[in-house]
């Protein structure tokens, strides 16, 4: 036993004593308290409190506007075609192609035979008065009790189509189907006013026989004299009619039978 009880004295023999526990102390927050304690000649207390010169930076106040960055470049404005303003744009109408002055001019033409051609005017693809016309000869064979409607645009498409050919193979310029329907359309009306006799008395006597050659004279004549103008075939106006006028034969026979 007494060599055990030196053990344990020997074991316990240091220089660690419990008042120097009490004495020492860390301060984890920094505030410099009880648990603050300096190691190596440096004081834990400040760490928290120690700021890098560059963060200083003075607060500027607030002045109300929002940041916006410069553009690299200037965006030019586009020029408008017409002009700077909505009264140098051109009407609606012209813009879609529709020139009532032309129209009217178009129409005198054709009811005057004998009156001269504006080849500039009459070169020009204008459809508006040629379906008005159409859809006018129908609706006078309509109140003639004949629903022909069909056959009016279906003949029509045949012979533009067929005058279209024939046209570009005796001409040198050439022409459209365009312009070939606009003229063959107008010439149209002559046979509107055969269609409406029609609706009033019968065409089939010897009178409305008379009636329905001169109108298909007519509507011929003022096809061939318009083609001549437009295409510059002079001297060649019998060759024009003849086709023209197997053309309006048809819508004759339509409107007397």
């Amino acid at each position: 036993m007494a060599g055990f009880e030196n053990l344990n004295t020997d074991f316990y023999q240091t220089s660690y004593s419990i008042d120097d526990q009490s004495q020492q102390s860390y301060d984890y927050g920094g505030s410099g308290g009880p648990y603050s304690k300096q190691y190596a000649g440096y004081d834990y207390s400040q760490q928290g409190r120690f700021v890098p010169p560059e963060m200083m930076q003075p607060q500027q106040p607030y002045t109300g506007q929002i940041f916006q960055p410069t553009q690299a470049y200037t965006p030019t404005t586009p020029q408008p075609f017409y002009g700077n303003n909505f009264e140098d744009e051109p009407p609606l109408l012209e813009e879609l192609g529709i020139n009532f002055d032309h129209i009217w001019q178009k129409t005198l033409t054709v009811l005057h035979p004998l009156k001269v051609a504006d080849g500039s005017i009459m070169n020009e693809t204008d459809l508006a008065g040629p379906m008005v016309f159409c859809l006018a000869f129908g609706a006078t064979l309509l109140l003639a009790g004949k629903i022909q409607f069909g056959y009016v645009y279906g003949i029509s498409a045949i012979g533009c189509l067929g005058m279209f050919c024939l046209l570009n193979l005796m001409s040198m310029t050439g022409v459209s189907f365009g312009c070939v329907a606009s003229v063959l359309g107008y010439c149209l009306l002559p046979m509107i006013l055969l269609s409406s006799f029609a609706v009033i008395f019968s065409l089939q006597g010897m009178v409305g026989i008379i009636l329905t050659a001169g109108i298909i004279g007519w509507c011929s004549f003022s096809a061939s004299k318009i083609f001549i103008s437009a295409l510059a075939m002079e001297g060649q106006q019998l060759l024009v009619a003849y086709p023209c006028a197997l053309l309006y034969g048809v819508f004759a026979l339509i409107s007397v039978f």
